[in-house]
């Protein structure tokens, strides 16, 4: 494993990289708010046997910069897209967990050259109801002026309490990156970005017109989720053709750690078929999703 950091527009990315180039496509794995590169080891040591895997540390975490920036969706695509051409990687395959997985389509609109398929997991985006602690999260300056003190025990008491699989030591660490400062700042903003006290602010179908084609899509999503409820892969895949579902049974939202062989499995036999039609939306049906006024047009 290596590690590298580039200056992207004056904020530091920290990534691991994984294996070496072969003639597959490298991947490019996407971490959720307020965790970091390490969450997807397990599963990046399973796809780097016979392909490159880059690990980002999106911006305001883990070990890449917490920059006074906006955190709004649209900026961090704009970095990470930068970030992609900058470690030149030409084209990629993309999986996103959580806000990675909104992240990883919001790129589509930066950097659809770059991306050869899509993976989704437990992704933000498809749907406005998101858990009640989120949305308490959205509060207006509250995590931002008065939570960096509380971010280590914060996450430890969470992930605690979510039982995804993740062991002691790795609990652990996670507490102690988050506790850098900055992490509070970047956490309510993204946040504030993305909800509110309704639910998710953002949904794909507002902005789904502006890609011209989709590359293929996978979605994989615990049923057992009490972050994202898992309908909304199904809410999703009958607006948009050709996409492909996955539901664990007895898994919540991080089935890379809770079923971590079986997701290694169904990641693999997508990146590695030979043929997979492209997502296509259906607009007429795609009006559920909220995409009233991308639709208008």
């Amino acid at each position: 494993m290596k590690k590298n950091i580039l200056d992207i527009h004056g904020v530091k990315i920290h990534t691991l990289v994984l294996g070496a180039r072969t003639s597959r496509p490298p991947v490019v794995l996407l971490h959720g708010l307020n965790d970091c590169s390490y969450t997807w080891l397990h599963i990046g040591s399973v796809l780097a046997r016979d392909r490159q895997v880059y690990i980002p540390d999106l911006p305001g975490h883990g070990f890449s910069e917490r920059p006074d920036a906006s955190y709004e969706l649209s900026w961090y695509a704009w970095i990470m897209s930068e970030w992609m051409k900058a470690a030149d990687i030409t084209v990629a395959d993309l999986v996103g967990h959580s806000f990675g997985g909104g992240l990883a389509q919001m790129m589509l609109l930066h950097c659809r050259q770059r991306v050869r398929r899509l993976v989704l997991v437990s992704p933000g985006g498809l749907g406005r109801e998101i858990s009640f602690v989120m949305r308490l999260a959205a509060v207006p300056l509250l995590v931002e002026r008065l939570g960096q003190p509380f971010m280590e025990i914060g996450t430890r008491i969470a992930l605690q309490l979510a039982r995804d699989g993740r062991q002691r030591a790795d609990i652990r660490f996670l507490s102690r990156v988050n506790s850098i400062n900055g992490s509070a700042r970047a956490f309510s903003r993204t946040v504030r970005d993305l909800v509110d006290w309704q639910g998710q602010r953002r949904t794909y179908a507002d902005r789904v017109h502006e890609v011209a084609d989709l590359p293929p899509i996978l979605l994989l999503w615990g049923k057992m989720d009490a972050i994202i409820p898992a309908r909304h892969a199904t809410v999703f895949a009958n607006c948009v053709n050709n996409v492909r579902v996955f539901l664990f049974e007895t898994c919540g939202h991080y089935p890379h750690y809770q079923k971590p062989d079986l997701f290694a499995e169904k990641v693999l036999e997508f990146l590695d078929e030979s043929f997979i039609q492209p997502a296509q939306v259906d607009r007429d049906r795609i009006r559920s999703m909220g995409g009233r006024a991308a639709l208008a047009r």
